[in-house]
């Protein structure tokens, strides 16, 4: 990850992209702003529903988690990773898109879209 880290208010942030966004925060008018999206690597294919990812990652070794009814949840039994997912795929965003990268490295990539 790249980008630029903000301090206001307080609060110390990155911003990935700095020129889609101004440094104020404000994102209004902000169209040139890029989506995210969470690529398979080896079959160069995007993530487009939580059943695709499913399937990538139940090959790779992880087992889906049925205990808590907000979430989808994977565990891979040998290791201590947890990868947690809104259940609506709407609000899959970037930081579970690098969550899956970091957790299953040279298999998934983030690009912009």
């Amino acid at each position: 990850m790249s980008g630029v880290w903000v301090f206001k208010n307080g609060v110390v942030r990155l911003v990935e992209n700095p020129g889609a966004e101004p440094l104020d925060g404000n994102r209004q008018g902000s169209s040139s702003a890029r989506r995210k999206v969470l690529v398979h690597v080896p079959s160069n294919e995007v993530i487009t529903c939580y059943e695709d990812l499913e399937s990538k990652l139940l090959s790779l070794g992880w087992e889906r988690y049925y205990d808590d009814p907000d979430l989808l949840q994977f565990h891979k039994q040998s290791t201590v990773h947890l990868i947690s997912l809104p259940r609506d795929f709407n609000k899959f965003k970037s930081i579970h898109m690098y969550d899956i990268v970091v957790k299953n490295r040279n298999m998934f990539e983030v690009r912009d879209m």
